[in-house]
């Protein structure tokens, strides 16, 4: 039978305080009432939040984590820095910024499958996959795929081998992670460029495995 670990690298420190108790408990409207509070007292300009979303929706997104796992593929000495210290590696590629610092990289294997939540909140490496997706930030994921990861997996439509080992990694303020998928078969030879048209976002969450387009598609 498979075995599930539960991965945290560092505790909540940064929320342990913070009043997520007298929010709304729906992530959408946690979200209105935190803008209109720190509207009303100055704290924020509604239209330099805009523009940031419109810059991690449009500009940034998961083709820079897709990058990242296709030069992995496709390099083993790059993949074996990226897992070994994913962080300036990443700088490297110009690849950092806010909610992106302290990166973690684990890989996918024939006998390893990663998944990546933040039980308390929604960490997550936008500059890497861009917004997280509002199931990522949900309380149901948060709190299921915690206690029953193959049930949340098969959900998404991905059903593991029983052998095969669930991690599932607890993001935090001060460690984000990305999975690198394993690279789908029949892709030898493939250019970086082709090779990040397999990449989807959820394969470099975890809830998902990288796709097989073809090499001319």
């Amino acid at each position: 039978m498979g075995c599930l670990r539960i991965i945290r690298r560092m505790p909540h420190d940064a929320h342990d305080d913070h009043p997520h108790s007298l929010l709304p408990p729906d992530p959408a409207l946690r979200v209105r009432a935190l803008e209109t509070i720190l509207t009303g007292k100055g704290l924020i300009d509604p239209a330099a939040l805009d523009a940031i979303i419109d810059t991690y929706q449009h500009r940034i997104g998961p083709q820079n984590g897709a990058r990242v796992v296709a030069r992995a593929w496709a390099d083993p000495a790059f993949r074996a820095r990226l897992l070994a210290d994913a962080d300036p590696v990443i700088a490297e590629m110009g690849l950092y910024g806010r909610q992106g610092e302290h990166i973690v990289a684990v890989e996918n294997t024939d006998t390893v499958h990663n998944i990546v939540v933040c039980t308390l909140c929604s960490c997550y490496p936008w500059p890497l996959l861009g917004i997280p997706p509002g199931w990522y930030k949900s309380d149901a994921y948060r709190a299921r795929v915690v206690r029953e990861p193959r049930k949340v997996l098969a959900d998404f439509g991905l059903t593991l081998p029983q052998d095969m080992a669930v991690r599932v990694w607890d993001s935090t303020a001060e460690v984000r992670y990305l999975v690198i998928p394993m690279r789908p078969a029949g892709t030898e030879g493939w250019d970086e460029e082709a090779l990040m048209r397999c990449v989807t976002r959820d394969s470099m969450i975890g809830t998902g495995v990288a796709a097989r387009p073809e090499a001319g598609s």
